[in-house]
């Protein structure tokens, strides 16, 4: 057993873990204010990803502006595809919405593919030193930044919700929205803030990913790996969603680790976030925090 990689993995996987929170808590920011499940929410992070490569190359700008310039693009573009496009769909039932959600994530696939083709596209060079030494773990720099950034993301998300006035405004629409709104809140403003923060949000593990592996239509796929987590943590938990991220981090780095020493099944890596998330909905479906809805029929 070869118990250096298996830290080096473990190390991964805790990194890994904190973007997988993170995009967690995008799912669960736009369910809580509006019951939906967002199955787009990997195109934000592959549109994240192609918007910041696109402003580096084609306008040579310093990493840091274009990544500014690439959350603010994605928070406009956010708002809008909710004002635009999903505030028609308010009072029809949430399995149409769902499916609009998905109808979205063809389109925003489709429409990158034919805008910036199908071959993965690697990102200019961004930090001067490649990795880091960690205890004796090489650690890329990029996931450093990945990591420091997610807690800045956390803690954010931690003050929005319990100290701003928009924040306790969202809070409140996700218990009742009827009761909200007649206490003054614009339900519609909600709405459209939380699809606005989770596709800038998003934008920032996109750039990330995409910077590690290269910005392809496969980036896309890094939403979906994080729905195990959320389900994981409970699906309108934010702290539960960050547990989530980073037990699915570790677990399939530990799985990649199990298959290349022992099982050498293949692609263990891939498939273990879906046989955790089958386990959860088996014994515990409203995950580790989530609120248990107790309905009469």
């Amino acid at each position: 057993m070869d118990l250096h990689l298996l830290f080096q993995l473990s190390m991964n996987g805790l990194i890994v873990g904190t973007l997988y929170g993170v995009v967690g808590m995008c799912f669960v920011l736009i369910y809580k204010a509006s019951q939906i499940v967002n199955f787009a929410q990997g195109e934000f992070l592959l549109i994240g990803a192609w918007v910041c490569w696109w402003l580096l190359t084609k306008y040579q700008l310093p990493f840091v502006w274009g990544f500014l310039a690439t959350l603010v693009f994605m928070m406009v573009f956010g708002f809008l595809l909710q004002v635009i496009v999903l505030r028609p769909m308010i009072g029809e039932p949430v399995i149409s919405v769902i499916m609009m959600t998905i109808g979205l994530s063809i389109f925003f696939q489709a429409l990158m593919k034919w805008i910036f083709g199908v071959l993965p596209q690697p990102y200019p060079p961004v930090f001067t030193v490649k990795s880091v030494d960690i205890l004796g773990l090489q650690v890329q720099t990029v996931y450093l930044m990945a990591m420091a950034v997610s807690l800045v993301i956390m803690v954010g998300f931690a003050w929005f919700f319990k100290m701003s006035r928009m924040g306790l405004a969202m809070r409140a629409t996700s218990y009742d929205q009827q009761v909200a709104q007649s206490l003054g809140i614009s339900v519609r403003q909600v709405f459209a803030l939380s699809w606005a923060i989770s596709a800038m949000v998003s934008a920032v593990a996109g750039v990330v990913v995409g910077v590690v592996n290269g910005v392809s239509s496969a980036l896309s796929f890094f939403g979906i790996k994080v729905f195990p987590a959320v389900i994981l943590g409970g699906l309108d938990s934010i702290v539960g969603s960050v547990l989530g991220g980073l037990i699915i981090g570790v677990l399939e780095n530990w799985a990649q680790f199990a298959d290349s020493q022992f099982l050498k099944w293949g692609n263990l890596y891939e498939v273990a976030p879906f046989y955790v998330l089958i386990v959860i909905l088996m014994i515990k479906p409203y995950g580790l925090f989530g609120k248990r809805d107790i309905e009469r029929v």
